[in-house]
C-alpha cells in the first residue's frame, strides 16, 4: 500500500467528513458544478449525506485538516486542506483525486495517526468515505469507540501502535510503501505486523495491535 496521509492526534470525524460548506474549487464543488448547481445552492455536506458522489468526494476535505506529508511552509507552518502528494509522481493533489489516481493503478492505500482517530460525533460518513477512496488499513495510536467499530464495519482495518510507537518514531515521510500482514485468523486484538519498506529500499518491520476487538467484529470484516 502507499500512505495518503500522516495525521497527529484527535483527528475528529468532522475532520474526515466535514459537514460544513462545500468550497466551490474542491472536488465536491467542482462536481456540484459540472453537474449544473450553482454556487449559490451549494449548500453544505451535511445537506448532501445522501449523495455518495459529494460525501466521498468530501472525505478528509475539511478546511482545518493538516496532513503533515507536505512540508512546511516557508514560515514554518503547515498546510490545510484535504490534500496530499501521489507517491512515487509527488504530485499536490486533494486527498479524492489521489485516491482516484491509486484506484486506477490497482494501488490499495493507508492512512497513519496519532491519538484519539475519530473523536467527536458518530458520522457514518467517516468510515464510509474512508471505505470509498480506497484506504484499506488506519494505523493510529489511539482510536474513537465508535469510530473504530464503524471503520471494521466498513471493512477498513483498524490498527493499533504499541506503546511508544508513533508514526513520527518510524521517521516516516509518506513516501514509503506499506504491507500489513494480520494474524491470519483474524484473532480479535491479535499481533499484526506492519513492514515499511523506503524509497531507498530499506526495510523495517514493526508489531502493531489488531482492533478488530471481537469475534462478531471479525465476521463483520
Amino acid at each position: 500500500a502507499r500512505i495518503m496521509a500522516l495525521f497527529g492526534d484527535s483527528i475528529t470525524t468532522d475532520h474526515i467528513s466535514p459537514a460544513g460548506s462545500i468550497k466551490e474549487s474542491s472536488p465536491a464543488g467542482q462536481w456540484l458544478k459540472e453537474h449544473g448547481v450553482l454556487k449559490a445552492d451549494f449548500n453544505s455536506y451535511g445537506s448532501r449525506r445522501g449523495n455518495h458522489e459529494v460525501m466521498m468526494r468530501g472525505t478528509f476535505a475539511n478546511v482545518r485538516i493538516k496532513n503533515l506529508m507536505l512540508p512546511p511552509q516557508a514560515d514554518g507552518s503547515r498546510e490545510e486542506g484535504g490534500l496530499t502528494l501521489h507517491q512515487p509522481s509527488g504530485d499536490k493533489l486533494p486527498i479524492y483525486d489521489a485516491a482516484m489516481r491509486y484506484q486506477a493503478e490497482g494501488v490499495p492505500t493507508v492512512v497513519f495517526a496519532g491519538e484519539e482517530y475519530g473523536t467527536g460525533s458518530s458520522r457514518d460518513w467517516a468510515a464510509k468515505g474512508t471505505q470509498l477512496l480506497g484506504i484499506k488499513a488506519v494505523v493510529a495510536r489511539s482510536f474513537e469507540r465508535i469510530h473504530r467499530s464503524n471503520l471494521v464495519g466498513m471493512g477498513v482495518l483498524p490498527l493499533q501502535f504499541k506503546p511508544g510507537d508513533s508514526w513520527e518514531a518510524l521517521g516516516l515521510r509518506g513516501d514509503e510503501t506499506v504491507e500489513v500482514v494480520p494474524h491470519p485468523d483474524l484473532t480479535p486484538q491479535s499481533d499484526a505486523r506492519l513492514v515499511i519498506t523506503r524509497a531507498d529500499g530499506t526495510r523495517r518491520e514493526l508489531t502493531v495491535t489488531l482492533r478488530i476487538d471481537t469475534p462478531v467484529e471479525v465476521n463483520h470484516y
